[in-house]
């Protein structure tokens, strides 16, 4: 049980509708967090533009993105949404944290490494296709966290360097300066693991073996239907924890009825066709509503300005204080 008076932040990367892995992962947490905890959230388009240079497309995909986190619950009288764009003062924070920040740091960022191993491994040069953003990218997310005194950070397992990042990064700075900054921690789901495709591999876009969260009900039905199985027959008992389908469907059913289709699996009788089928029926019913709502904010995109607006202003407001008390600790 995290504590209530903990300020909770997070960062919505707006590169299109999330997936259940990323739901699973992250989100889920980053929404249940927001009914018990004072929580901003972000939508990150600076850090979409290492990897997206269309401005419409950043304007469409901010939209959905703050839909989407507003559709699936989150709670709007503890929750600070915003653009991150609309913040000057992350990028003050960003240009005076680099000057702290060790190149050596930035080396051994996982996405930076990647990149690098890839370009290796097609004999290209190690830095082929690397921007200035991506490689700074870690700074920029340790100003996003620090800036707004945070405490806990929900992330995915995969992203808990970046929040070890913000800790060395704000150390640095109460060491060489004065104890301005919070240390945050991550959370991590510890019953999340890893969410698995449609192909029995982690779920991810670059193996386009993903269900879109939010996808329509005809196209939902048709990925789940496409997930891989084994060969066993209807009759035989199944091993619950070794199926795709049973753990895609734990993340969206209650504990009994987790339980009940967990046995359904193992006393056998069952066969795959129907255990896709009664998870297409628990994942719909859960995300019709969040759909319909989802559908409709979008075609009022009025309201979700309002609503970035009014978050902007009140994140502004912690933002100024805490970056006159960083500049003056600096520049004096």
């Amino acid at each position: 049980m995290i504590d209530t008076n903990k300020i909770v932040l997070t960062g919505i990367k707006p590169t299109g509708i999330p997936h259940f892995g990323n739901y699973i992962g992250a989100l889920k947490s980053i929404i249940d967090l927001s009914k018990t905890n004072k929580t901003f959230m972000f939508i990150a388009d600076l850090h979409a533009l290492n990897s997206i240079h269309n401005p419409e497309v950043i304007r469409e995909h901010t939209y959905q993105a703050a839909a989407l986190m507003i559709a699936m619950g989150a709670d709007l009288n503890n929750t600070v949404l915003f653009r991150q764009s609309d913040i000057a003062e992350i990028y003050q924070l960003n240009t005076l944290l680099m000057n702290l920040t060790p190149k050596g740091l930035m080396n051994r960022a996982h996405s930076y490494k990647a990149m690098v191993d890839k370009n290796n491994a097609s004999d290209l040069d190690p830095d082929a296709g690397i921007n200035m953003g991506l490689y700074t990218y870690p700074i920029l997310m340790a100003a996003d966290i620090l800036l707004y005194n945070s405490d806990i950070v929900p992330v995915g397992a995969d992203q808990k360097q970046h929040v070890e990042f913000a800790r060395d990064i704000a150390g640095y700075f109460n060491h060489t300066y004065k104890p301005l900054f919070k240390l945050p921690e991550p959370l991590i789901r510890q019953d999340a693991g890893l969410v698995p495709g449609l192909d029995g591999r982690k779920m991810s876009k670059s193996y386009d073996n993903t269900i879109s969260l939010l996808a329509p009900e005809a196209e939902l039905k048709k990925k789940i239907m496409r997930i891989i199985t084994d060969s066993k027959t209807p009759d035989e008992a199944k091993n619950p924890d070794e199926s795709t389908i049973f753990l895609l469907y734990k993340h969206f059913a209650t504990e009994p009825e987790i339980t009940e289709f967990a046995e359904m699996f193992r006393r056998g009788g069952m066969g795959y066709g129907t255990a896709k089928q009664i998870l297409f029926d628990k994942v719909n019913s859960v995300l019709a509503e969040p759909r319909k709502k989802y559908e409709n904010l979008m075609a009022n995109t009025a309201e979700i300005d309002n609503i970035l607006a009014n978050g902007a202003n009140y994140a502004r407001q912690i933002a100024s204080k805490k970056i006159e008390e960083i500049k003056h600790a600096m520049l004096g």
